[in-house]
């Protein structure tokens, strides 16, 4: 499984962004699937995740609000729309799969990860 993370880019602050990441193989829908972030300096952080069908959402509370994770399993592609982008929320942004027996977001629980993008807000 190969997953492909894009869209990053240099943004003002209260500026907006589209991530997507698009995932090989023909069971994406059998999975979910979340976003991570790893700013420098700091560990990497859950930002919002996505069940198999996009039934549940799950963001953490430092996006709540701002951000809204979706899926398109025709596509095999998970998304991140990211609004009100803060200088905070510069780091690089790694996409995930959960491991298919897990219903946890933790990052020990992903199974395959993408290579990241950055994502850079200035003030």
């Amino acid at each position: 499984v190969q997953l492909q993370a894009f869209g990053g880019g240099l943004v003002q602050a209260g500026g907006s962004l589209r991530l997507s990441c698009t995932a090989s193989g023909r069971t994406f829908s059998s999975y979910g699937m979340g976003w991570f972030r790893q700013a420098p300096g700091k560990e990497r952080e859950f930002v919002a995740g996505i069940t198999r069908y996009g039934g549940m959402l799950y963001y953490a509370d430092s996006v709540k609000g701002r951000s809204t994770i979706s899926r398109d399993n025709a596509k095999n592609t998970v998304y991140l729309e990211m609004n009100s982008l803060k200088p905070e929320d510069t780091a690089v942004y790694y996409c995930a799969r959960r491991r298919e027996d897990s219903s946890s977001w933790y990052s020990r629980y992903m199974d395959y990860w993408g290579k990241g993008t950055q994502v850079t807000v200035s003030s």
